[in-house]
């Protein structure tokens, strides 16, 4: 295990540590990488995944989803809310109902990339 001294100045001697904080420089803001943790957060959720892979193929009504996942309208209106707040979904109200789809369309298709890539 590598151990690193500290000058005087309370400064690493530790060439290692330089490197990290370069890199630490580097990495996307702290108010973006909050905002990709939340989009990965929300696509941890197996029910919130069929609601994607369904939306691949057009805009739904809620009763849709509802009807096809066999699931009651407030758990399917909290999914759907955490995908929007998320930045995942673009809806639009119709009477009662609101309507869903997918902000990108590519997402399923970018998702099954990561996945597959990740997977090795």
């Amino acid at each position: 295990m590598k151990t690193c001294e500290i000058n005087e100045e309370g400064k690493s001697n530790c060439n290692q540590i330089d490197n990290l904080e370069k890199i630490l420089s580097d990495m996307p803001e702290e108010d973006e990488i909050q905002k990709n943790a939340d989009i990965i957060k929300a696509l941890g959720d197996p029910t919130r995944l069929k609601i994607i892979y369904l939306l691949k193929h057009g805009e739904l009504c809620v009763c849709e989803i509802m009807t096809v996942l066999d699931k009651p309208q407030p758990t399917v209106s909290h999914h759907l809310n955490i995908l929007k707040n998320a930045g995942l979904l673009k809806w639009r109200k119709e009477g009662v109902w609101i309507h869903y789809k997918l902000s990108n369309p590519k997402l399923p298709e970018s998702l099954n990339e990561l996945l597959k890539k990740s997977r090795g």
